[in-house]
């Protein structure tokens, strides 16, 4: 469902693939706001964390997909989507926090 202030259209408003396309661009712009929020954040645990060991957290990872997985399920969305794409993003933000990390102790 669009947010109030959102100029797309509600998925089942939607009569064309033009007004599908529409929601689809303008949710990938939005996503796209969100994940350079979660990367500012990888940018803050790589400053707070004093062991690099510490970016790779298996338990931590374990943790979030369950939560993501079960944020899924009430929200309708497919966990066959939500995993996998969530085990990619954590995957390329640990990778990503490691060059963070090094970059703040080696000046790289």
């Amino acid at each position: 469902m669009p947010f109030a202030t959102d100029p797309r259209p509600a998925s089942a408003d939607c009569q064309t693939m033009t007004d599908v396309r529409q929601g689809v661009d303008a949710l990938d712009r939005l996503l796209v706001e969100i994940l350079a929020e979660r990367q500012r954040y990888m940018d803050a645990a790589a400053r707070i964390k004093t062991d690099r060991r510490a970016v790779s957290d298996h338990a931590r990872i374990e943790d979030v997909v369950a939560k993501v997985r079960a944020a899924a399920r009430d929200a309708g969305l497919s966990e066959h989507i939500a995993e996998p794409v969530w085990r990619t993003l954590i995957d390329r933000c640990i990778a990503y926090e490691f060059e963070v990390w090094d970059a703040l102790r080696h000046g790289a």
